[in-house]
């Protein structure tokens, strides 16, 4: 799946969800001075996996120029195990992710927000307003070559400095939220 076109300016929906260490994380508590990236990723996607070294690089980075980030997993985990709980935090452990990593165990936040794959990026500048849906570089179901352009990393790197984002953005590709039966 690919996500949809950016609505700029659109605003930010609140939340509170459990991170892998039990704490609710808010807008609020996840925003940076300059702005928020919001990731809906997950543990077993195979386009989720082939960018997990370089978000956690970005996201890292991004935070010296006032960019809070949040992953957020929405999947139904009953039927994808491998997005458990405890996977997650062994998941956040071993690529060191600097940001909160939580669960939207209800995944009204994803339906709220329009998510439709993993990874799916929402980046927002300081007032909340979208200006980012794109994706994270020239990866898919395989890593980007080395010396790939940072697409996510330049664009909020941009919004932190001007407030706006690109207008040329590619979508992000991947596997579906794994919603749950009706």
């Amino acid at each position: 799946m690919e996500t949809p076109v950016c609505e700029f300016g659109r605003k930010a929906i609140d939340f509170s969800l459990p991170d892998t260490n039990g704490i609710f994380q808010t807008l609020d508590s996840c925003r940076g001075e300059q702005g928020l990236l919001i990731l809906f990723i997950c543990n077993h996607c195979p386009y989720v996996k082939a960018i997990r070294e370089r978000l956690a690089k970005d996201t890292r980075e991004l935070k010296d120029y006032g960019i809070g980030s949040l992953g957020i997993m929405s999947n139904d985990t009953a039927s994808y195990p491998e997005d458990s709980l405890e996977n997650m935090r062994s998941i956040a452990a071993e690529y060191n992710f600097s940001f909160p990593y939580v669960v939207d165990e209800s995944q009204e936040v994803a339906r709220a927000y329009g998510a439709v794959c993993t990874p799916d990026f929402f980046g927002y500048n300081k007032d909340l307003e979208l200006q980012y849906r794109g994706r994270l570089d020239a990866s898919g179901i395989n890593s980007a070559p080395a010396g790939a352009r940072r697409e996510l990393f330049e664009a909020m790197k941009l919004i932190a400095g001007t407030g706006k984002g690109p207008l040329e953005q590619f979508p992000s590709m991947g596997c579906s939220i794994k919603w749950k039966a009706a």
